[in-house]
């Protein structure tokens, strides 16, 4: 039996009515919801629970969509390269996507919407250069170069909504319709979203919550020829465009939109890209039209005496919750999945809704409730990655999705998610509202600043990458540390400057992507201002290929403060000397296993004798620190996210921030535990982040010291 009840949905379904009453007991949950695929019958609406009921705006509702097929929702898709072998060359611009999720727009005139570019020259072919074939779907160039590449770049219309469509293949729907989705900036789809929404709202009167999943425009994904993910951003503007928007934006701009400023050369823009001006100016125009329209579907829940609530996730592109116009919408609530620390701090902070809600891992499909799987393990993982971050922000309520008759043939998970909500219970009642000790300040600083705070690095919601996971370490270690986090743009550098409370700017990431920063360090005003800024006190710590951009001699722009460049060839014939190792350096103290630099940075050297070389294998530098002015620089090649490199990262902010002294305040010794003070409640709490138990020496306020044994998982609660 829970002991506490309340700030826990549970997903629920048809014909499951007692075992739906057990767990809201067991549980303690106030609420239920639907998920894709499920219904909730009347018997389950009754019970003594708020109902969510998801809701689609722009999908599900095909006795209109195949009624306007011309209002389809529209993409912008780039052909696969061609290399011309002759004066004459066609292109199956179709070739590797599934034609059952989009097929051409011929309704548009493409030789005017449409681009075929000679990607080795990097020129556009002009139109009257190329031919249709609209029955083999090819383009035919005409005059080719031989041995250039070509491609096309196209529109095609959206004809099977791909998380309907992922779900349908996941859960073996079968002959269940595919659903269509469909644009409301067009005339007839706009208005058809609302009036639904009116009649929805009298159909459902027993819905308390109205789950907008999410809005208007999917994320980019496109599937392949055989069905499989193709292309995917989590926060791609791909599914907004349109000829309407296009003409929209040209008469507010001024000025017109090409197809490659929407196809990126095939990148489409993808988050790792530094954002060029039209695609700033794009984002911002559909931002604005989202937020227009979606206020207006809110205020009809509102006046329906319901409460609004959107799914980070899904339709969610162009509500952007860090934005400048997500708080005109006036939604009540977000809620969103949680993939560990960083996904569930994006959800926490989110400003201007009334509460915000976390969906906890597992889903319940049968792709992890099946027979002979035990599902606790990943739950426990989720759990406690996700708790360390609570304790510093918490979402006011957390919640499962999917199927409640899969999780319920599963004894020992059911068990294991009812101990996990009154815990979160316990932890929400002592710190909602409190703010948490932190020790320092530090600034992400990357292409989309506060914008896309805490959404660094994701590809697919922050699944894992090889190429990331080196760098999502550093967020994730950042989403549960007594450290106070915000998000700096090169942009808001240049305009505004640093601000005055931040110790530390962590700049990490590969060179030339949005996070690193590419061509943004080859503007000397920015380059300055942060010299500047660390020369008369500040902290920088670069991780990866910090500062990346080569030019002036240097890769590193910032070699002179982090005492260490990348070896790129050109440099060969200078020696590098400085390879000694400073023994019993701070940032290396409570190292214990061998580091772990994931993927790590080859060919880095320290650039002279006053770099402090923390780490030096393989011939190259892995950690260093150099003083620059009154501040200070520090350089680590790769971070993992683990207990080790948590602790790792720590030390350095501290020691670039030139406060060694404070750490050892509500701090613990062992790394596998962790400490979390609120004075202005006069509460701490001890954490062990593992199933194991630990025995930890911890460090009050004022440095003084108390050890604790401690049960696996166990949070202890003490009095200031």
């Amino acid at each position: 039996m829970a002991k506490t009840k309340g700030r826990v949905t549970l997903p629920s379904e048809s014909n499951f009515l007692n075992e739906t009453k057990e767990m809201l007991d067991r549980w303690g949950a106030d609420a239920l919801r639907d998920s894709d695929g499920t219904k909730l019958d009347d018997d389950i609406k009754a019970l003594d629970a708020k109902i969510y009921t998801t809701y689609f705006v722009a999908r599900g509702h095909n006795e209109f969509a195949e009624k306007h097929m011309e209002e389809c929702q529209q993409l912008y898709l780039m052909s696969k390269h061609n290399t011309a072998v002759d004066s004459e060359l066609s292109i199956s611009f179709m070739d590797g996507y599934y034609q059952e999720q989009v097929v051409p727009d011929y309704l548009h005139d493409p030789k005017k919407w449409w681009e075929v570019m000679d990607r080795t020259a990097g020129e556009i072919v002009p139109a009257d250069a190329w031919e249709l074939d609209t029955e083999k779907h090819q383009v035919v160039v005409k005059n080719a170069s031989p041995f250039h590449d070509y491609t096309v770049s196209f529109l095609v219309y959206a004809v099977w909504d791909p998380t309907q469509m992922y779900n349908h293949i996941t859960n073996n729907w079968g002959d269940k319709p595919h659903e269509i989705p469909f644009d409301v900036r067009q005339a007839a789809s706009g208005e058809f979203a609302r009036e639904y929404l009116i009649q929805w709202l009298k159909d459902n009167p027993s819905t308390d919550i109205v789950r907008f999943t999410t809005f208007f425009y999917h994320f980019t994904l496109v599937f392949n020829s055989k069905a499989k993910e193709k292309f995917v951003d989590w926060f791609g503007y791909g599914a907004t465009v349109s000829v309407k928007a296009l003409e929209e934006f040209e008469k507010e701009y001024g000025y017109a939109l090409r197809p490659e400023d929407i196809v990126d050369n095939g990148y489409y823009n993808s988050t790792f890209r530094v954002p060029t001006k039209a695609y700033l100016d794009y984002m911002d125009f559909i931002q604005r039209f989202v937020a227009k329209k979606a206020k207006e579907l809110v205020e009809i829940v509102h006046d329906a005496g319901r409460e609004a609530m959107m799914f980070l996730g899904d339709n969610w592109i162009g509500t952007e919750p860090y934005g400048k116009y997500f708080g005109e919408i006036g939604l009540d609530a977000v809620v969103g999945s949680v993939g560990g620390g960083v996904s569930l701090r994006l959800i926490s902070e989110i400003p201007h809704v009334k509460y915000t809600e976390g969906r906890f891992l597992p889903y319940f499909f049968p792709d992890t409730f099946y027979e002979g799987n035990d599902p606790v393990p990943e739950a426990m993982k989720n759990w406690v990655t996700a708790r360390r971050a609570i304790m510093r922000k918490p979402v006011d309520r957390i919640g499962y999705g999917g199927y409640l008759s899969l999780a319920y043939k599963f004894p020992k998970f059911v068990d294991y998610i009812e101990s996990v909500t009154d815990e979160f219970r316990l932890i929400y009642d002592n710190i909602k509202g409190i703010k948490p000790y932190n020790g320092l300040k530090v600034a992400v600083l990357n292409s989309w600043g506060s914008l896309r705070s805490w959404q660094a690095y994701m590809v697919a919601h922050e699944l894992w990458y090889k190429q990331c996971y080196s760098y999502m370490g550093v967020m994730e270690a950042l989403s549960g540390a007594a450290i106070d986090v915000s998000f700096l743009s090169f942009r808001e550098v240049k305009e505004k400057g640093i601000p005055e409370d931040v110790d530390v700017i962590i700049n990490a990431g590969d060179a030339m992507t949005a996070f690193s920063g590419g061509e943004e360090w080859a503007d000397p005003s920015v380059v300055s201002k942060i010299r500047s800024w660390i020369y008369n006190g500040g902290g920088f710590l670069g991780v990866g290929e910090p500062s990346a951009y080569h030019t002036g001699g240097r890769f590193f722009q910032l070699a002179d403060v982090l005492g260490v460049d990348k070896e790129l060839g050109f440099t060969l014939s200078t020696d590098k000397y400085f390879t000694q190792v400073k023994e019993g350096h701070f940032i290396a103290e409570d190292r214990t296993t061998p580091y772990d630099f994931g993927e790590g940075m080859k060919n880095v050297y320290a650039l002279g004798e006053d770099t402090e070389i923390v780490e030096f294998s393989n011939g190259e530098v892995h950690i260093a620190s150099h003083s620059y002015g009154k501040g200070c620089g520090v350089y680590i090649a790769g971070l993992p996210y683990s207990f080790e490199n948590t602790r790792l990262l720590l030390r350095a902010l501290y020691y670039a921030a030139g406060k060694k002294e404070n750490l050892k305040r509500w701090f613990a010794q062992n790394i596998n535990c962790e400490v979390h003070a609120y004075p202005e409640a006069g509460k701490y709490a001890i954490l062990n982040n593992t199933s194991e138990p630990q025995k930890t020496v911890v460090y009050d306020g004022e440095g003084r010291t108390q050890e604790y044994e401690m049960n696996p998982g166990e949070i202890i609660w003490k009095e200031i």
